[in-house]
């Protein structure tokens, strides 16, 4: 998402020619981390991405339907959310990275890839209710939250709401402010626009337009047909692809909806006046956040750092899946310990 004018101006940052090369020409900088110590450079070297999915599926009633997560390691939680028109599956192979550290969790928020699909609007209030209910059914404790795309937004809210019981948030391409046509091309409003109507609606539904072509464009790599497959297969029915449709038109621009409006101003100011730990995890050159953009952001978090994954577009995960492990793995042993 696009920062606001007056948010980019709030202040000042001189970022140098070299910060922002920095993960290009592999030069190390004090605010983009690419040292990977933990991994003896590894990043340097090109690593396979697997579209297995070699998980086992476990199921919990939530609010009367069934809610699919997957569960490994042990410790304090690690809370992995996707976001739109995802599920589980995005986080294939950057979970492995955390499971020798902490009880790692990936849940099919519902409507999603093998949750229930309920009679529901698929709101982001539908979203938030399940998702609280599947924490509390699971009594999870001391959470550290991995948001992508609407999966922060819901990462956000929840963790405001409940302060008390977060340890960390780490995010990526993230819904954190409200936005404004300004902020974008004519070609991108047209679009959006066009993608916000029952015009578009009908679109989606049919075509499947949000998960093909929506995801492989943005990725950088050529996406295998097991990889689709995977993301096609939640959608394979017309009536299950109104909720991809309904995620686009949550997104709050311009005041609009008005109740999104105010609910994703009221976590973003919270989230700025709170001290927890927050890492912000981004592409270059992104598609919500530009390299320069994260940087503001991190700057403006009171305990915020920004750090640069490598080449990538809007589902990172698919491009940079063992960076975003290694910079995940890394930054969650850097936060407190929990009080017992």
């Amino acid at each position: 998402m696009k920062l606001p004018r007056y948010f980019l101006t709030i202040i000042t940052i001189v970022i140098t020619l070299s910060l922002c090369m920095g993960c290009r020409d592999g030069s190390d900088d004090s605010r983009i981390k690419d040292d990977a110590s933990d991994s003896d450079n590894s990043a340097c070297a090109p690593k396979s991405i697997s579209a297995e999915f070699p998980f086992k599926s476990n199921y919990v009633q939530v609010l009367g339907s069934n809610m699919h997560y997957i569960d490994q390691g042990e410790g304090d939680v690690v809370l992995f959310l996707h976001g739109n028109p995802e599920s589980v599956y995005s986080w294939r192979n950057i979970m492995p990275y955390l499971t020798s550290h902490a009880r790692v969790i990936a849940v099919d928020l519902i409507g999603m890839g093998k949750s229930d699909k309920p009679d529901i609007g698929y709101y982001f209030a539908d979203h938030a209710a399940y998702l609280k209910e599947f924490i509390n059914a699971l009594d999870l404790q001391d959470i550290t939250l991995v948001g992508h795309d609407w999966g922060s937004g819901l990462a956000f809210h929840y963790a405001t709401e409940h302060q008390d019981n977060v340890k960390g948030l780490a995010f990526m391409e993230a819904v954190l402010d409200v936005d404004y046509w300004e902020n974008h091309t004519a070609e991108y409003q047209e679009i959006y626009q066009f993608f916000r109507s029952e015009q578009g609606k009908d679109e989606v539904v049919r075509n499947n337009t949000i998960v093909d072509p929506g995801i492989p464009d943005d990725v950088l790599r050529k996406m295998s047909e097991e990889e689709m497959d995977a993301y096609r297969q939640p959608f394979l029915q017309e009536q299950d692809r109104i909720l991809t449709w309904r995620w686009v038109t949550e997104m709050p621009i311009e005041g609009q909806p008005a109740n999104m409006h105010e609910l994703v101003s009221t976590y973003s100011a919270k989230l700025f006046e709170w001290d927890v730990p927050m890492l912000l995890l981004y592409a270059e050159p992104g598609k919500e956040y530009s390299p320069y953009e994260a940087e503001v952001v991190a700057s403006l978090l009171k305990s915020g750092e920004a750090v640069s994954v490598g080449p990538g577009l809007h589902y990172l995960m698919e491009d940079q899946p063992h960076r975003i492990g290694e910079e995940l793995a890394r930054w969650y042993k850097t936060l407190p310990p929990t009080a017992f």
